[in-house]
């Protein structure tokens, strides 16, 4: 330090670790205080500057773009708003990374047969991955009018989330998925069969606000150990239906109902559910399997009263 007591650039450069290019790239975007300039036009620097300049370089090695950093010095509440942005950021990142590693150990494992296959699946997934396309596809399934808290209601529930650190069974299992929904061109017919019931003769506000009680206490009833068999869990299930085509649950009904649901069993619903179920927490509960456990239930008591 000179006897006024302030760096030149370099001196300046020196004591913060870093270079006469950085000092001044950074003196040019204004983020950098000069004391003075001397007789000659130079640069000259005080302490101020060697703090805002260890700062700067702090704030950069977390990795924030400069004009992140620019926010920070102008504002300082700021930083914890800057971040927060970096760090979700981050996370998409690191998910993305996680999903190739995963995605490369399922190529790579592959039979040598079926590699060119899995390279498509895992090569149409966006990275991160996310779930637009098979939300998409309930939106189309699901009755229109369908009030929109429900309709948010049913995409939370079908909708598996992307794992944040998958196997390689499960990016196979959601490229898989992904593909059934948007790979191809889904006809109308396959859509009316995935529905839970012929359009127009039911209410849908009410089948699906019941089915979700049903689903519930079948989901206890799972975790306490009964199974979604119990009496009053299909009781339950079968007024969703009942109340829903507006007639009451009697043995007719349910042999009726039987075949409904048996009819609404597609190729295109059952193989969604078979690729989701890989996809669910162990502690979510699986829509499409307690459907499938109770409408196998229902048909194994219509059968035995009918005996």
């Amino acid at each position: 330090m000179s006897t006024d007591g302030l760096w030149s650039i370099g001196e300046l450069a020196e004591r913060a670790g870093t270079t006469v290019k950085t000092v001044r790239y950074y003196s040019d975007r204004g983020l950098l205080p000069e004391a003075v300039r001397s007789s000659g036009g130079h640069r000259r620097y005080g302490p101020e500057a060697l703090d805002r300049l260890v700062l700067i370089r702090s704030l950069r090695s977390l990795g924030l773009p400069v004009p992140d950093v620019e926010r920070v010095l102008d504002r300082d509440e700021a930083l914890e708003e800057v971040v927060s942005g970096r760090l979700r950021e981050l996370g998409g990142q690191l998910a993305a990374l996680r999903w190739r590693e995963a995605s490369l150990r399922l190529v790579r494992d592959a039979p040598a047969g079926e590699r060119s296959e899995r390279l498509r699946l895992v090569g149409a997934v966006p990275l991160p991955p996310d779930t637009t396309a098979l939300a998409r596809f309930w939106r189309r399934v699901l009755p229109a009018r369908l009030p929109g808290r429900v309709v948010t209601a049913v995409l939370d529930s079908v909708v598996p989330t992307a794992p944040a650190e998958p196997t390689p069974a499960q990016v196979l299992a959601f490229a898989r998925l992904h593909d059934l929904v948007s790979g191809r061109r889904l006809d109308e017919a396959e859509v009316r069969a995935a529905r839970p019931l012929p359009d127009g003769e039911y209410r849908p506000d009410v089948l699906y606000e019941g089915l979700a009680e049903a689903y519930e206490a079948a989901w206890d009833a799972v975790r306490a150990g009964r199974g979604p068999a119990d009496a009053g869990v299909l009781d339950g299930f079968v007024a969703a239906y009942a109340h829903a085509l507006g007639v009451h649950d009697t043995p007719a009904f349910r042999r009726r109902l039987t075949g409904l649901l048996a009819a609404r069993e597609g190729p295109l619903i059952v193989r969604y559910w078979k690729l989701a179920d890989a996809l669910f927490a162990p502690d979510e509960p699986v829509l499409g399997v307690l459907h499938h456990q109770l409408s196998t239930a229902l048909r194994a008591e219509v059968r035995e009263r009918t005996a």
